[in-house]
């Protein structure tokens, strides 16, 4: 064992290659695995640049390219937690507006699962949290930036975020319809009417008030439901359906 222990001690220590190198020599080859697309190895040179050179002119950069490489590398946690950590040591900084902008890219691109499972098969069980991060991410820089070059895109990601959310509820909404649980069903549908009054989803929502109204034996609600419908969207294919199935219950 003695032998074994003294000849373990000889070993060699691994060998930095970066050892000595200056803030601008880390920052170049980090920049080259960047437009190469390794990120994982250009975070490494970004972490030594500000644990070497934490207070050089190249520190915060690095932060900013950390949270970049981690958003590519399909790591939205450690892309948002270093986001957080550049907003609140710099929030004076030049460019804190784009720190914010990544945040939401961040979330955003996670929310992509749900914009796939609009229609689960338990569509109340599928995660919108991230959607809904996103959007109050982006809310936020358009609120503290808003002439900020990448205000634009949030708000257009705002919208389409919003929209979305409101088509979930209306899936939900008909998830419930479809299963007999009406007062669901209209609680999401008004939910809908409450919070996404200005997306293409009221037509949805409206039509299944009509039809909840109308399977709950209460037609002067499903006439009022089914008036605001015809006067807002009066090219709705729902319309003739459900006059009819008004007409049925008279």
């Amino acid at each position: 064992m003695a032998v074994l222990l003294t000849g373990c001690s000889l070993l060699p220590e691994q060998i930095d290659e970066t050892r000595g190198w200056s803030a601008q020599q880390l920052y170049v080859e980090a920049k080259d695995s960047m437009d190469s697309g390794n990120y994982k190895t250009a975070i490494e040179y970004l972490d030594k640049i500000q644990a070497r050179y934490p207070f050089g002119r190249y520190a915060q950069q690095a932060q900013i390219d950390t949270i970049y490489c981690q958003y590519k590398s399909n790591e939205p946690d450690a892309a948002v937690a270093a986001a957080d950590r550049f907003i609140k040591a710099n929030p004076r900084h030049p460019y804190v507006d784009y720190a914010y902008y990544m945040k939401g890219m961040a979330n955003f691109n996670r929310s992509d699962t749900f914009m796939e499972r609009l229609a689960p098969t338990d569509r109340s069980k599928t995660d919108t949290d991230a959607a809904r991060q996103a959007y109050n991410d982006f809310a936020e820089l358009t609120r503290k930036f808003p002439d900020s070059k990448y205000a634009g895109d949030a708000r257009q990601r705002m919208l389409f975020l919003h929209n979305s959310l409101a088509n979930y509820e209306i899936h939900v909404a008909n998830e419930y319809l479809w299963r007999g649980a009406y007062i669901a069903a209209l609680n999401r549908a008004t939910y809908v009417l409450e919070n996404y009054a200005r997306t293409p989803a009221t037509e949805d929502a409206l039509s299944i008030m009509t039809q909840v109204y109308i399977k709950l034996n209460m037609p002067q609600l499903a006439n009022d439901s089914l008036r605001v419908l015809e006067r807002n969207y009066p090219q709705s294919p729902e319309l003739p359906k459900l006059n009819a199935l008004l007409k049925g219950t008279g």
